[in-house]
């Protein structure tokens, strides 16, 4: 996962909107959204790892990962990331418990940023700093640098779901046309991680293609008051494989509060 937005708007009918698009290798065996079998989850799934990147749970969570671009330190051996979603989709403990128990193990990881909602909270770590933070209501976004840091694309989406939001109830066409957007960020705004030049321009698109590498999937996560819905648009080498959406029950306060 590269690229996630949201908006967290606790005390509203919709308290967390989130869209996020995921870029990897296209030879990477991924699997769609579906329901797990061996799991209350709903995501795609790294069929190389095991993890996800971006999930919802039966019991009303959320989690969604971006890696910190960081060629220079990168560890071999690191156990996966992907698994940091799952496990957190497949607890049921606070988010605040969980992302602090994380950050003190975090470095075994490579370096990572973990966005968590456990149905009342919103929650994110930076693992190169083992910072713990709650997300504050309204707009925010995060790509593969820290928690908001302003990247060309990262401003341009949160800006442009900000005035979406502004007019109207966004569809889930109009929350995808964001995330397809294809413009290259100019030289001198571009961030300087380590990688060529010609990478680093490629990769300031919100929708990145390139030839073994790009956008697989654009997902729209939509709490409401009664339900979540998720709807995820995959994509290969040669374009668009279609859409799925599901839908799962929100839980009710007190299986809520049980369940945290």
């Amino acid at each position: 996962m590269c690229l996630i937005a949201w908006n967290w708007q606790p005390a509203s009918p919709t308290p967390l909107l989130l869209i996020a698009n995921r870029d990897e290798f296209y030879a990477r065996p991924t699997e769609a959204l579906h329901g797990w079998p061996d799991a209350p989850i709903l995501a795609g799934r790294d069929l190389q790892a095991g993890g996800t990147w971006l999930g919802i749970s039966r019991s009303g969570r959320l989690a969604a990962l971006t890696n910190h671009r960081d060629p220079a330190n990168v560890k071999t051996n690191a156990p996966s990331r992907g698994e940091l979603v799952s496990g957190f989709l497949n607890s049921s403990t606070s988010a605040r418990d969980y992302l602090d128990t994380l950050a003190r193990s975090a470095d075994r990881y490579n370096p990572f940023n973990l966005l968590v909602f456990d149905g009342a909270h919103l929650m994110g770590l930076e693992s190169r700093h083992a910072k713990v933070m709650a997300m504050q209501p309204g707009i925010g976004a995060v790509s593969n640098a820290d928690f908001l840091t302003p990247w060309p694309k990262l401003a341009h989406l949160s800006g442009s779901l900000q005035k979406l939001l502004a007019q109207q109830h966004p569809s889930d066409a109009q929350l995808l046309a964001l995330l397809h957007n294809p413009r290259l960020a100019a030289d001198a705004d571009l961030p300087a991680t380590g990688i060529p030049l010609a990478l680093e321009r490629a990769l300031s698109a919100a929708f990145v293609a390139l030839p073994d590498y790009g956008t697989r999937a654009c997902s729209v996560v939509r709490f409401e008051a009664d339900h979540i819905s998720f709807l995820e648009q995959g994509f290969d080498a040669h374009g668009s494989t279609g859409i799925r959406q599901l839908t799962a029950s929100v839980p009710t306060p007190s299986r809520q509060s049980a369940a945290r």
